[in-house]
């Protein structure tokens, strides 16, 4: 099996600079397969109450919901890892992260060279453009949002 991932855009959007400042959201090309992810930011007040709500999309005549929505308690989850879908992509990040810990969140966080080797995924992923939206709420309102647009290619036949 083979398979390739590339980020091609990602776009980070503070809805609450007074709570959230977003010092830096960039992807930088390593060479021509490879694409990093770097995200910095600045959670100014202490976070105890976090939902992350997580959906994915595939473009097809537009963005169309393609694993539906997903939606966690952040510091419940921290606790204990025990959500299918985000002990997926907790997996994914947590090497490259410093929200590897419980709540409460506050200062510097983020993730810094992110790259995903998809060779080591394990499910079934049609090959396409995809879209991942991640809203980012503390204390019940949305503080910040993430887009990751990333290109995925999977020859099942390649060994």
């Amino acid at each position: 099996m083979f398979a390739r991932m590339k980020m091609t855009n990602a776009i980070c959007e503070s809805k609450n600079k007074s709570w959230v400042t977003i010092d830096y959201c960039r992807l930088r090309a390593v060479n021509r397969n490879k694409t990093t992810l770097t995200v910095s930011l600045n959670v100014l007040h202490p976070a105890y109450d976090i939902i992350v709500r997580v959906e994915v999309k595939k473009r097809a005549n537009g963005y169309k919901t393609w694993l539906g929505s997903n939606t966690v308690d952040g510091c419940a989850f921290m606790r204990r890892v025990n959500h299918p879908y985000f002990k997926m992509l907790y997996s994914i990040i947590k090497d490259y992260s410093t929200i590897n810990h419980t709540c409460p969140y506050v200062g510097k966080n983020g993730i810094k060279d992110f790259f995903w080797d998809a060779r080591n995924f394990s499910l079934p992923m049609p090959s396409g453009e995809y879209l991942m939206l991640g809203s980012w709420k503390f204390n019940k309102r949305t503080q910040f949002i993430t887009n990751i647009y990333f290109t995925f290619y999977q020859d099942l036949l390649k060994e």
